[in-house]
C-alpha cells in the first residue's frame, strides 16, 4: 500500500485521480496527450471501439505501473458497462444510499461500515458476482479503495480488473466540495439516489 498519495491532474482545472505519489507525475504526463480523447462530455467515448477503451486504459496501467488491467476514466467504464463488464461499486452501503450508485452495478463493500474494517468476504461476494473471465471494474468514491480491489482481484485470477479513476464523486475542488471536479456524477452518467 503506498505511504501518500496525491490527487494528479494533467493541469488546473483538469480533474484527475487520487494515486500514490511515486506515479502521479507519470500519469498527468501520459493524460496531457490523451485529454481531448477522453473528456467525459466528448461523444467520441461512445464512438470509439471497446478495445480502443481497453487500449487506452492498459497503456495507462503500464504507464503508471500498476498490476492490473487497466485504468478508466467513468465515460470509458460506461461504455464497457453498456457491452457487458461489469462494475463492482467498493464503497460502503451508507454511502450508496446517501451519496447514489450506479443502476446495474454490483455492490461490494471493500470496507465494512460502520467499523471501517476490509470486508473479510470480499473476494467470495465478488466470485459470485462476476465470473473470473468477465471484464470487471471497480468504482469507489474517488478511486483508492477501487484501486486495492483492482490489485486484489488481479491476484485472485481475474483475467480483466479495472480501475475507474476519478471514482464516483471525484476529487475535491478548491472549496473542499466534490462532485465538481470529476467523477461519474459530474462526467453526467446515470446514477440514482435512494
Amino acid at each position: 500500500m503506498p505511504i501518500a498519495l496525491t490527487m494528479a491532474a494533467p493541469f488546473a482545472g483538469q480533474s484527475g485521480a487520487i494515486l500514490p505519489d511515486a506515479i502521479a507525475p507519470v500519469w498527468c504526463a501520459a493524460e496531457l496527450e490523451r485529454t481531448a480523447a477522453v473528456l467525459p462530455n466528448a461523444n467520441p467515448i461512445m464512438e470509439t471501439s471497446m478495445d480502443d477503451i481497453k487500449r487506452r486504459a492498459r497503456e495507462r496501467a503500464e504507464n503508471l505501473g500498476l498490476p492490473y488491467a487497466g485504468a478508466l476514466l467513468p465515460a470509458e467504464a460506461h461504455a464497457l458497462m453498456q457491452k457487458g463488464a461489469k462494475l463492482v461499486d467498493v464503497r460502503t452501503r451508507a454511502e450508496l444510499h446517501f451519496v447514489g450508485r450506479v443502476p446495474g452495478s454490483e455492490a461490494i463493500e471493500w470496507n465494512t461500515y460502520p467499523e471501517g474494517h476490509r470486508n473479510p468476504a470480499f473476494l467470495e461476494e465478488l466470485a459470485e458476482a462476476v465470473p473470473t473471465d468477465q471484464p470487471v471494474m471497480f468504482l469507489c468514491r474517488s478511486g483508492v479503495r477501487s484501486h486495492h480491489a483492482a490489485i486484489v482481484a488481479t491476484e485472485a485470477g481475474w483475467a480483466e480488473a479495472y480501475n475507474v479513476l476519478e471514482g464516483f464523486e471525484g476529487d475535491k475542488d478548491a472549496a473542499g466540495h466534490r462532485n465538481s471536479a470529476g467523477g461519474w456524477r459530474k462526467a453526467g452518467l446515470p446514477w440514482v439516489q435512494s
